[in-house]
């Protein structure tokens, strides 16, 4: 029998990972833009790299996990990202550089598909959602650690000594992925690919999914645009844009700290309509904003309101589906990670047809179709929490 602390444990390291992968290559990319003499078409495309591998990581962990387990998938998804940072840190060949982005890809979109499923697998139904959102502060100690070490520790190692170190790191925790206990895989044998088919097709996975494209795709946006924006309606320092960013994260990591106790005494449909009335709020300030202080509490209430989506949505598809967790969450984020990427692309266009002083009212109309689907299929979410 598995001890679930220890298994909850594994899943956090494995989120944290994750983090750490999605946020690396953000991290080294003007060193290796020096490094290699990219200029910046090459740069952008080497980036593309790394979300193609957490799409297909994303989508190819479910039907395996569910047939071999969890310490398998977390062992060789963690390997995979170990290999990836190696190859960044041993090798100056252009090729090999874009392998070891595409596999950092991968094995972070398989940490973070299992991690969810994992967690999702060993709560009960009133401690799922809540799980997940502590589960979501640990991305943040992966992502937010990467900047960190690299920003402190880069004035005496090089990037490559760095990323040695966090390497040898991760390989101790596969250690640890060995030693510990997981639960038994759900499928004795086979892939069960005719009924994957028909769940992927069922009208209530696809609504959840599809909420997560809009829950994806708007905190991507916040990630990736925020800055832009801000430099267009502010007269301020570009660390002081930068900064700002940090109060979207900062909200988020609060919120699913209080959301870990708060889910459990009030239903989770109620706090999701709460929680996007808060983002809606914080989107108003940010379009209204005129000062660095209101920008920053703008981006803290909104990063305070998104944070339950994920939790909230992973959960319920976790209490529908416990026979193929891993399948069904797994198709779920492949879904959402598809709009980060999808509705990235249409704010590149809009900015250069609208300009990007239309971000804020782009960001309403999601949070709004985001709305509409919570409405419209509330005894969904009722019924499975």
């Amino acid at each position: 029998m598995y001890k679930k602390n220890l298994v909850y444990i594994a899943a956090c390291i494995g989120m944290a990972f994750f983090g750490i992968a999605f946020i690396v290559m953000g991290s080294i990319l003007p060193v290796l833009t020096g490094k290699y003499n990219l200029d910046a078409v090459s740069a952008s495309s080497l980036v593309t790299f790394l979300p193609v591998g957490v799409l297909l990581g994303s989508i190819a962990f479910g039907p395996v996990v569910d047939r071999f387990g969890y310490k398998l998938m977390l062992i060789v998804s963690t390997f995979i990202v170990l290999m990836g940072l190696s190859g960044l840190s041993f090798f100056d060949n252009i090729y090999i550089l874009r392998l070891s982005i595409f596999l950092i890809g991968v094995g972070g979109g398989m940490l973070n598909g299992s991690a969810n499923a994992l967690v999702s697998d060993i709560s009960d139904d009133k401690q799922r959602a809540s799980k997940l959102s502590v589960l979501g502060v640990f991305y943040g100690v992966g992502a937010l650690g990467v900047p960190i070490l690299l920003g402190t520790l880069s004035k005496i190692y090089s990037y490559e000594i760095i990323l040695r170190y966090t390497a040898i790191f991760m390989f101790i925790c596969i250690l640890y992925f060995l030693a510990v206990k997981f639960p038994r895989p759900k499928l004795t044998q086979g892939f069960p690919i005719k009924r994957t088919l028909t769940q992927i097709k069922e009208p209530a996975l696809l609504v959840l999914s599809l909420f997560l494209f809009f829950q994806s795709g708007i905190e991507g946006l916040f990630n990736n645009w925020t800055t832009s924006y801000l430099k267009s309606v502010l007269s301020v320092q570009e660390g002081d844009i930068v900064l700002s960013l940090t109060f979207f994260v900062l909200g988020m990591t609060v919120s699913r700290l209080l959301l870990s106790y708060i889910l459990q005494k009030l239903k989770q449909y109620y706090i999701l309509i709460g929680s996007m009335a808060l983002s809606m709020m914080g989107i108003v300030l940010l379009n209204y904003t005129i000062s660095f202080p209101m920008a920053a509490t703008s981006l803290f209430i909104t990063g305070f309101g998104l944070a339950a989506g994920f939790p909230v949505v992973v959960g319920t598809i976790g209490s529908m589906y416990k026979e193929t967790t891993g399948t069904a969450i797994g198709f779920a984020l492949f879904v959402a990670l598809s709009g980060n990427s999808i509705l990235n692309y249409v704010v590149g266009y809009i900015s250069r047809a609208f300009e990007i002083s239309s971000f804020p009212v782009f960001l309403a109309i999601l949070l709004l179709m985001q709305a509409i689907i919570v409405f419209t299929n509330s005894k969904i979410i009722t019924n499975n929490n």
